[in-house]
């Protein structure tokens, strides 16, 4: 799952209008858009810490003389260091951050439901918009059958379809 920055204003929208269509939270007619602006932050925050790991990864790779294929691997370190969470586990730091923030913010008059019910709903809505990349692996096979898998022709027009997927999509 990723995180795309041009989807964080929808998956904000629809976790406010989640949250107060079932009346787990209480939010003035006046203070609903701040209050998704507050969970739109906190997933832009997310995004300028994976920024930051990503850039110490770059200095590290290269301080160590490594090539890109060992990216992941040293982001892992990076991460671990930092301890910036990734993947599920930045998902479930970022449903955590939400629901904390929930019950300090002034936008929220107030939260009548717990947190594993709230956690359950936020995770729902954000799993539909970050799903996305399989759809997008999905059609990206799917436009490439003429070619074979593993070739390097494959892998370079996946990587281009792919992009092109996404921009079609509005994801980047």
């Amino acid at each position: 799952m990723r995180l795309y920055p041009k989807v964080i204003p929808a998956i904000a929208r629809e976790i406010i209008q989640a949250l107060m269509t079932d009346k787990d939270i209480e939010v003035e007619p006046l203070r609903i858009a701040d209050a998704e602006m507050d969970m739109a932050a906190i997933m832009r925050e997310y995004l300028a810490n994976e920024e930051r790991v990503n850039n110490a990864t770059r200095e590290a790779l290269e301080r160590r003389g490594y090539d890109y294929s060992r990216f992941s691997q040293v982001k892992r370190e990076m991460a671990d260091v930092r301890g910036f969470k990734m993947g599920d586990e930045g998902i479930e730091y970022i449903i955590g951050q939400m629901l904390e923030f929930l019950l300090i913010s002034r936008n929220v008059e107030e939260v009548y439901a717990d947190d594993p019910t709230m956690r359950r709903k936020i995770f729902t809505v954000m799993k539909k918009h970050l799903d996305v990349d399989e759809d997008i692996d999905r059609e990206a096979r799917g436009r490439l059958k003429h070619l074979q898998e593993g070739t390097q022709a494959w892998d370079i027009e996946y990587q281009k379809v792919v992009e092109q997927i996404r921009r079609a999509k509005g994801l980047v």
